[in-house]
């Protein structure tokens, strides 16, 4: 045994990325007394800006939204008592296909062993037990996301560690709740065409293919409140509006599909740090 605390570290793309897949188990294993460590890769700076400017509008200055969107993350952070937050500060590539994909020092621009190798020197100071990032389509194909994928698998390759490693995902029937609730509060709402729909469908997984449900509903209150942190992205976060009790029944359980275990706990668990404790 050791005196190191156990320790969780999430690697997510950016800024709001923490609170939306993860703020449950990151609020969670805080108030167990557990190390939590984000490592967020880029700026946000892609994100809306004041008023809701979007990208490559006259006004968006992506400095500007990079630098609102570091003290929302800060103040989430603080609402979900993450231990350690750790910027790796490339910019935000904006969503697949944009010109900012291949601009200099874009997150998806760099090399995977550079980012891999500055994530791998987090790893050896911080020593997680568990580490949870995305899996290898981002969860819905978005480039920084998948550049986070690609960067945390590369580095645990570069060091000698052997945590639990986990990659965040819905349930297809969660999923289905989802878009009914959408529409619930979205009364405007088109119909999405049909080649949506079938992109949607392969949004996460088959109920039994998740090896990992962590019910986080007694935190769900914490992980609104650190999605609300994230104000200048308000209109993506639509689900603030249905109120934290309907919030808690959709998001309080979040999901995984556990990929490296040297512990032999036995699935399906409902605890990231089974076998560790």
């Amino acid at each position: 045994m050791t005196d190191r605390p156990l320790t969780l570290m999430a690697v997510h793309a950016h800024p709001d990325d923490e609170a939306t897949g993860t703020g449950g188990v990151l609020a969670r294993y805080a108030a167990e007394g557990i190390r939590t460590v984000l490592v967020t890769c880029t700026d946000g700076g892609c994100g809306d800006g004041p008023g809701g400017v979007k990208p490559g509008d006259p006004g968006h200055d992506p400095a500007a939204v990079a630098s609102l969107r570091r003290q929302e993350l800060e103040a989430s952070c603080e609402v979900l008592k993450v231990s350690d937050l750790e910027m790796l500060d490339y910019a935000d590539s904006g969503m697949m296909g944009w010109p900012s994909n291949d601009a200099p020092g874009s997150f998806w621009n760099t090399p995977v062993e550079v980012g891999a190798a500055r994530l791998a020197e987090l790893m050896r100071h911080y020593r997680p037990d568990v580490v949870v990032t995305y899996d290898e389509n981002g969860f819905y194909g978005h480039p920084d996301h998948i550049q986070a994928h690609r960067i945390t698998m590369a580095a645990l390759e570069m060091t000698e560690l052997t945590p639990k490693v986990y990659w965040t995902t819905m349930p297809r029937s969660g999923m289905q709740r989802f878009g009914e609730i959408m529409r619930e509060f979205h009364e405007d709402m088109p119909e999405p065409d049909p080649a949506e729909t079938a992109a949607m469908a392969e949004i996460g997984l088959p109920d039994d293919e998740i090896t990992t449900w962590v019910d986080t509903t007694a935190f769900s209150g914490q992980k609104f409140d650190a999605l609300a942190a994230h104000a200048s992205q308000g209109e993506n976060i639509f689900f603030l509006r249905m109120g934290k009790e309907r919030f808690g029944e959709l998001m309080g359980m979040e999901t995984f599909v556990r990929v490296q275990d040297a512990t032999g706990a036995a699935l399906p668990e409902s605890d990231l740090f089974t076998g560790l404790r």
